[in-house]
């Protein structure tokens, strides 16, 4: 029986989000069957495994075929959790996906090709049960936008609201103006949390000849500074204070003032820097949006609006 499935796909640079799941962009690929009792998912004659360490960062993220296979394991996720399809069912899957704003005239296109590929019928394993799909669609929408529409209500009369992506690599930012994107205002900054991270392990390491690792910075970063001298949690902070700085400066300087503007920050990034946020003296009125799955939320709600409109 063929049966349709709309997925939603956030490709982040740190995690891939779909409506109802999160995992880290990692992923590992072999040529044998992993260990009993391993997550895996098997595509054209090879295994693959999620891993935590992540995928460097790719502004493309068609030049290889990772991204491909990870949004196969958030779509077959999506599926585990649908008792009603069957083994022998052909699921139809609709995929809205995302690109920044920066990005997003460039790439679209390109991006829709790439993960609808020929349109045919493709077998894949997971965990020892089989899958047929076919992408039926693929609809590319503009990353932030989607976020910030999934508040509409709160944001939607602002005379003008930015929405502000802390990611993993980069920032990503979009101004609104009474509801609409105005793309004379968007750029895509390297000032993500990996790239500060690492400028504070390589600071950390030169004044104090002390190897933290990211999983340190960001443990300081929420507060759990107990395991820490007190003069590296100081020195930590202040390095995030800075960049927290740095990077509201950096998009003031393009145009976009956060005192005028009602800031919406969205992303993993703005969730772990909320409190250095908060404290910055550029902000005027301000929200944060709390959902790591905000952008495939808005994806699924823009692609409904999509097919309603045809």
């Amino acid at each position: 029986m063929i049966k349709k499935l709309r997925v939603a796909v956030d490709h982040g640079n740190r995690n891939m989000k779909t409506c109802n799941h999160v995992f880290t962009t990692g992923l590992t690929e072999m040529d044998k069957k992993p260990a009993r009792g391993e997550v895996y998912l098997r595509y054209q004659d090879k295994y693959y495994t999620l891993s935590e360490r992540r995928i460097p960062y790719q502004r493309d993220k068609t030049s290889d075929s990772r991204f491909f296979v990870l949004t196969l394991f958030a779509i077959v996720m999506e599926l585990e959790d649908k008792t009603q399809i069957q083994p022998d069912d052909v699921i139809q899957i609709e995929l809205p996906i995302g690109l920044p704003p920066k990005h997003y005239k460039e790439l679209y296109d390109k991006y829709e090709k790439y993960f609808k590929g020929d349109g045919k019928v493709f077998q894949v394993e997971y965990c020892g049960k089989e899958y047929h799909l076919c992408m039926k669609d693929v609809r590319a929408f503009v990353q932030d936008l989607a976020a910030m529409m999934t508040k509409m209500d709160k944001i939607g009369e602002a005379p003008k609201a930015v929405g502000i992506d802390i990611g993993g690599f980069t920032t990503d930012y979009l101004l609104l103006r009474r509801g609409k994107p105005d793309m004379d205002y968007c750029d895509s900054l390297e000032k993500g949390i990996i790239t500060m991270c690492n400028e504070i392990i390589s600071k950390v390491n030169s004044e104090y000849d002390m190897l933290l690792e990211e999983i340190d910075v960001e443990s300081i970063i929420r507060g759990k500074t107990e395991f820490y001298d007190e003069y590296v949690v100081r020195a930590v902070e202040n390095m995030v204070q800075d960049y927290v700085t740095d990077l509201l400066n950096s998009i003031r300087e393009r145009g976009v003032d956060t005192k005028s503007a009602y800031t919406v920050f969205i992303g993993g990034g703005s969730i772990l820097l909320r409190r250095f946020l908060e404290k910055s003296d550029r902000l005027g009125r301000y929200l944060f949006i709390d959902d790591l799955r905000a952008n495939a939320k808005g994806y699924d709600l823009l692609y409904r609006m999509y097919e309603s409109s045809k």
